[in-house]
């Protein structure tokens, strides 16, 4: 698996290019590209295979999962505004993420851990379909408690 990655990347400017033919500037592909990394890890972690012929990395598969970031950001960017680093002009207004994770971690623990278990599997990735396939707990019910946890954070952001 490290070695598909590690061939995967040493392509990294061969995507760039890609993603800029399809109309992006440098910014936006560095962060399309970076997406793809991750989904394509997450696929070889489930067993894909991005090879042909178990030696060279299939580009097409690549230039597929490419264009479909590129149009999903392209659906979703009439509510997307990307602002430059260099007009940042005050630091001090960035949140300090160290202290709203620690705010949140502290309200996950004053929880029922049952409550806490629930939004831990499934903000992890795991389907409320899949937990409730395997936990024999009624779907509604994972459900309900997901969104109650998720609901009683954002009122702490």
């Amino acid at each position: 698996m490290e070695k598909d990655i590690e061939q995967l990347y040493k392509k990294h400017k061969t995507w760039i290019k890609i993603v800029k033919s399809f109309g992006c500037n440098n910014a936006i592909a560095e962060d399309i590209v970076q997406e793809m990394y991750i989904k394509i890890i997450l696929k070889i972690q489930k067993g894909l295979d991005i090879k042909y012929n178990k030696h060279e990395i299939n580009y097409f598969y690549i230039f597929r999962t490419l264009n479909s970031l590129y149009i999903d950001l392209k659906r979703k960017r009439k509510n997307i505004y990307i602002e430059g680093l260099e007009n940042i002009k005050n630091k001090e207004d960035t949140p300090n993420y160290e202290n709203i994770y620690q705010d949140v971690q502290k309200e996950l623990d004053k929880m029922y851990w049952y409550d806490k278990k629930v939004f831990e599997i499934i903000n992890s990735g795991e389907s409320i379909a899949s937990l409730s396939r395997k936990t024999h707990i009624a779907y509604y019910s994972l459900y309900n408690t997901y969104t109650k946890v998720k609901k009683r954070l954002k009122k702490l952001l």
